[in-house]
C-alpha cells in the first residue's frame, strides 16, 4: 500500500534566516472543484451578460494578477470588457485558445489544484525567450550551504524524509547548492499548516520558512486521491530557493499541480532558471 502521512505540524528550516514581507508567500491552493463548481455553469456566457457567479470568477482572476482593474473595488457579475480582458491574458498566459470567454478548456485550468502566489503576467512578452520566472524583487540566498529540520510534532517516518531528501538532492544536482538536515528545530523554522484552502506555502529567500497542510492527502506512491509529497515539495523548494512560476505546463515550477501527478524530475526550464538566478 501507497504511504499516507498525516501531521499536525511539518517544519523545515533554513540557517541564517532573514524574514520577509508576507507579500512573497507562496502557496499551493487545495483543489478548486469543491469551491469552483459554479464554473461548470458559466461555460456558455458571454459578454454583455449577467449572470450569478461571474464575480467569483473576477476574484479569482484578480486573485492571481490577472484582474488588474483599479477602479472595480466591488466585483459585479457583469460580463464587462475588463473580465473580458483578464480572461484573454489568463489564457495567453497558460497558452490556451484566446477567445475572452470561460470556455471548457479554461475553467479546467482554474480548476486545477495551484499555488497561491500570483502569476507574473508582466513576462508575458518575453515567452518564447524564456518560460522560467523570478520574483519582482530577485530574491537570492547569500550563502549556498543551507540546513533544513523537521517540527518535533512531525512522525519519523523514513518515507517522508526520503520524499524531501530526493527533492533537495535534485536542487542540489541542478546548482551550487549543498543541503544538510539539521538536528533541532531551533536551526529553522518551516510548518505543516491546519485546516484550510491551502495545500502548501513558502517564502522566498532569505526567509526559509515553507508549510504543508496537515489535512491534505499526502503519499509518496499516489493514486487519483492523494497528493505526491516530493513533487509538491519539490515545487515548494524551487520557491524558498527564488523561482517563481514558469510558464512550461511540464516545469516542476508551474504553478498547478493535479492529484494522482507526479513530478519529481526538474526539466530543463526549471535548471535553467535556478542557474541564471544564481549566476555570478
Amino acid at each position: 500500500m501507497a504511504p499516507k502521512f498525516s501531521f499536525s505540524y511539518l517544519f523545515v528550516s533554513f540557517l541564517f534566516l532573514t524574514i520577509q514581507p508576507s507579500m512573497f508567500q507562496s502557496r499551493i491552493l487545495k483543489s478548486e472543484e469543491q469551491n469552483l463548481q459554479f464554473l461548470q455553469n458559466l461555460e456558455e456566457v458571454h459578454k454583455g451578460q449577467t449572470v450569478t457567479g461571474l464575480n467569483k470568477v473576477k476574484k479569482y482572476l484578480k486573485r492571481f494578477g490577472f484582474y488588474t482593474n483599479p477602479s472595480d473595488s466591488i466585483l459585479t457579475d457583469d460580463f464587462d470588457n475588463h473580465l473580458e480582458s483578464a480572461l484573454k491574458t489568463y489564457q495567453k498566459y497558460y497558452h490556451l485558445k484566446i477567445t475572452g470567454s470561460p470556455d471548457s478548456n479554461t475553467l479546467k485550468k482554474m480548476m486545477i489544484p495551484r499555488c497561491g502566489v500570483p502569476d507574473n503576467i508582466a513576462n508575458l512578452a518575453s515567452v518564447n525567450q524564456s518560460l522560467y520566472n523570478f520574483p519582482p524583487s530577485m530574491q537570492r540566498w547569500s550563502k549556498f550551504e543551507l540546513t533544513y529540520t523537521f517540527s518535533s510534532s512531525v512522525p519519523d517516518d523514513q518515507d517522508l524524509r526520503s520524499a524531501f531528501a530526493n527533492a533537495f538532492q535534485s536542487w542540489e544536482g541542478a546548482s551550487k547548492f549543498k543541503f544538510t538536515e539539521a538536528s533541532t528545530e531551533e536551526e529553522a523554522n518551516i510548518p505543516f499548516d491546519g485546516p484550510g484552502m491551502v495545500l502548501a506555502h513558502s517564502f522566498f529567500p532569505e526567509d526559509g520558512r515553507s508549510h504543508y497542510d496537515a489535512d491534505e492527502s499526502w503519499s509518496t506512491n499516489p493514486d487519483m486521491n492523494h497528493m505526491d509529497l516530493e513533487s509538491v515539495a519539490l515545487h515548494e523548494i524551487g520557491h524558498l530557493l527564488g523561482l517563481a512560476h514558469s510558464q512550461d505546463p511540464n516545469a516542476v515550477m508551474h504553478s498547478g499541480i493535479s492529484p494522482g501527478t507526479i513530478k519529481r524530475d526538474l526539466t530543463q526550464d526549471d535548471i535553467q532558471g535556478i542557474q541564471v538566478l544564481y549566476s555570478n
